[in-house]
């Protein structure tokens, strides 16, 4: 059974951090592009940022380019995303994902795998 289940949210200040990992079990990690994704309240869904499976490639949105940075660790079977000098505006609920196509991924549907999500609130 594929799983991807993702931890490390919770409520924040504005301008402080959070790391998320997402583990990841039932399918060969090492072949699969990874990605991050979140959903605001009356949002769609965007792509906050992704790493490729093998030269380990990373993309991020504009909106959290020097805040966010995402890691993956092939030995753990985990992504993390460490998020730092967190904004209101990043409140919303984080679903890790992962595609062995990183262009399939970055295109946000027909992914093969999703998490379930976990939130993030960030206080003003």
């Amino acid at each position: 059974e594929v799983q991807l289940v993702e931890s490390g949210g919770g409520l924040v200040q504005a301008g402080g951090s959070l790391r998320l990992s997402c583990a990841a079990s039932g399918f060969t990690f090492d072949d699969y592009a990874l990605g991050w994704f979140r959903q605001a309240p009356g949002k769609e869904r965007e792509g906050v940022s992704f790493i490729s499976g093998s030269d380990g490639r990373l993309y991020y949105v504009d909106s959290v380019k020097g805040r966010f940075t995402i890691s993956r660790d092939n030995a753990k079977n985990t992504v993390y995303l460490q998020m730092n000098s967190l904004k209101p505006e990043d409140t919303a609920v984080y679903y890790c994902a992962a595609d062995p196509s990183l262009r399939q991924l970055m295109r946000g549907y027909d992914i093969d795998y999703w998490g379930k999500g976990t939130l993030v609130t960030v206080s003003s």
